[in-house]
């Protein structure tokens, strides 16, 4: 049976899925977002992962209209599932997607989650909903199935269709036919999951593995402060080892990498088993930002400078390089923290949109020509248009070009420093 497909989310994730399903044959592009749909039936992806060329030559029906989703047989949902103030999962956008498809649900036909989520989420918690909004039976009426998102945000190298697309379904008919679908377009091929469960587990232990990884470089550079040695100094010579993992510290936000680890810890805790290496690795990461405030802040008491009423200004504000999301970024703790000394903190970013930055955190940013001198500079997120600057950025970015720079990610080349800067690094 021919395949209508329907992406429901069209957000950094399904937006590309759609857009590249659309060069195969026509779909049906879903988001309950007017002012977003409206935006890519003229071309435009306020997310930056696709190029209006893209867009205007893929066969996707941009709606946001759910009747439209009566049309499809096999539908992809690729919508958030972000984690609430108290760090446990948040299923509300995903149980919403699932009722909506379930009030236009037809018969034989396949659901596919590609959303992050706990092991069992998708049979447990997205099936009844379906059923109930259907009126139809799972495994007899319609049919679900998992595959999990591995989209990089800013990544053009590493694409949906050039990544192994990891696949699962309830029974083995419909395991073939999502490995088929996905298959038609995914260049790098399909890795079957032998369970829906499987598939769920691969996708959360992804991100959970990166985020230890990374807090164990987060500890070290703590460690490395204390010493007084340079911790990038330190990896690039541990780093000339074949078996030497490569991670760097830093600042861990966004959407991935941040969230899904609570999503494992979660189901964890609810058989009975406390994940303490998980948990300790989330947070020695959410410390990270507190840490370079005030490690700045003791730099700049060294230096006999003032601290109430200074200025700092803060380079970047979205959860990573050349990105416009600002979805749980980590800059946050860095400005709050920085804010709590009386310190007079001014935030630019040459790709985040000012209104969202000030409705989900109540930050004016400053557009970066009209940056004020400061007394030092917390260069939080390395975006290509300030690396092309270098360090000849700081002659107007500091007062008189001197003063303190931290560099979050160790981007600045080091032998290039200006002699009457002050380097800072994680």
């Amino acid at each position: 049976m021919k395949q209508t497909i329907a992406v429901v989310g069209l957000g950094y994730v399904g937006l590309p899925v759609a857009v590249a399903f659309g060069k195969e044959q026509n779909i049906i592009g879903f988001d309950i977002d007017e002012k977003r749909i409206e935006g890519l039936k003229q071309g435009f992806d306020i997310t930056n992962e696709v190029e209006q060329d893209e867009l205007t030559s893929s066969s996707v029906n941009f709606t946001s209209n759910p009747n439209d989703l009566s049309k499809a047989n096999f539908i992809i949902v690729a919508v958030p599932t972000p984690i609430t103030e108290n760090k446990q999962p948040d299923l509300t956008p995903l149980l919403k997607a699932s009722e909506t498809i379930g009030k236009h649900l037809t018969s034989n036909t396949i659901v596919v989650y590609e959303s992050t989520v706990y092991p069992g989420a998708t049979e447990e918690e997205c099936v009844p909903v379906l059923e109930k909004t259907s009126g139809l039976k799972c495994g007899e009426d319609f049919f679900v199935g998992y595959s999990p998102e591995r989209i990089n945000p800013g990544d053009k190298e590493h694409t949906f269709t050039t990544i192994t697309k990891v696949v699962s379904g309830q029974n083995d008919e419909v395991l073939e036919t999502v490995a088929n679908v996905y298959g038609s377009v995914v260049k790098a091929g399909v890795h079957k999951a032998s369970s829906i469960k499987v598939a769920e587990a691969a996708k959360v232990i992804e991100n959970t593995q990166r985020d230890l990884n990374i807090s164990l470089m987060n500890e070290l550079a703590v460690i490395f402060e204390k010493l007084d040695i340079d911790t990038s100094e330190v990896l690039a010579a541990a780093g000339t080892k074949w078996n030497f993992l490569s991670f760097s510290p830093g600042l861990v936000g966004g959407h991935c990498i941040g969230v899904d680890p609570y999503y494992l810890t979660h189901k964890a805790q609810k058989i009975g088993h406390h994940p303490e290496v998980i948990l300790a690795g989330r947070k020695t990461n959410d410390n990270v930002g507190k840490h370079i405030s005030t490690s700045l802040v003791k730099q700049m008491i060294k230096k006999n400078m003032p601290i109430q009423g200074s200025t700092v200004s803060v380079l970047g504000f979205t959860f990573k390089e050349n990105v416009p999301d600002l979805r749980n970024t980590r800059v946050i703790d860095i400005v709050r923290e920085l804010e709590d000394f009386d310190i007079n903190v001014q935030i630019t970013d040459a790709y985040a949109d000012s209104g969202e930055a000030y409705e989900e955190y109540g930050i004016n940013l400053t557009s970066y020509k009209e940056l004020k001198p400061a007394d030092a500079v917390v260069f939080a997120v390395p975006h290509e248009k300030y690396l092309e600057e270098g360090w000849g950025m700081f002659d107007d970015l500091l007062k008189h070009g001197k003063g303190i720079v931290f560099d979050v990610k160790s981007k600045l080349i080091k032998e290039a420093r200006p002699k009457n800067i002050e380097l800072c690094r994680l």
